[in-house]
């Protein structure tokens, strides 16, 4: 019994129906859902309770190809103290998504030349996902700024500006590209001073 809860922590606490060797293990898996000891996160997915508890969970197993964006990204380069109420996600805009109700995640639909540029790996708590990158993220920032605030957009600019990894080449070339350039020099201006 226990054999099944082994390899879901060998795994970093979350198992896809698909990665089970046989029948057999499908139903050790049901059986330790009806005892508690795993949480079906959506459709083929389980996870371990203590991985739902974790900072993060594996974004790519819930979402496949999605991109961890906006605050979450924004919370992981430290650009921000605000800790987001869920995990943000990007995903192609025509693509239907189903997300569970645990863990929180807010699904974002970008077009598709928005999620060619500015993606990189990244291992977040031992899970791999796929993440904005630094400039990205702050590009996103002023993109988004008003739906977020433009005193969050400011303190995320000024925290970018403070940091020794810049690579302002990258952040015009990102800005260009999402046609906020204009803006985007307008608060470096402020914020570098």
């Amino acid at each position: 019994m226990e054999e099944i809860i082994d390899r879901i922590e060998s795994q970093g606490g979350v198992i896809r129906v698909s990665e089970l060797k046989d029948e057999a293990d499908y139903k050790r898996l049901l059986r330790a859902e009806q005892r508690g000891e795993v949480i079906r996160v959506k459709q083929g997915v389980y996870a371990e309770p203590s991985a739902m508890l974790n900072t993060m969970v594996d974004i790519n197993r819930i979402v496949p190809n999605g991109v961890v964006c906006l605050h979450t990204a924004w919370m992981h380069y430290r650009l921000t103290t605000t800790v987001p109420p869920a995990f943000c996600v990007a995903v192609e805009r025509k693509r239907k998504v189903r997300i569970p109700a645990n863990p929180p995640i807010n699904i974002y639909y970008w077009k598709s030349e928005n999620l060619s540029f500015g993606i990189t790996d990244s291992e977040v708590a031992g899970y791999n996902v796929r993440m904005t990158d630094l400039e990205r993220s702050v590009c996103d920032a002023v993109k988004y700024r008003n739906k977020i605030g433009t005193d969050l957009c400011a303190e995320i600019i000024r925290s970018y500006a403070n940091r020794k990894d810049c690579n302002y080449s990258k952040l015009q070339e990102y800005a260009a590209k999402l046609r906020v350039q204009t803006i985007l020099n307008n608060y470096l201006e402020i914020a570098i001073g």
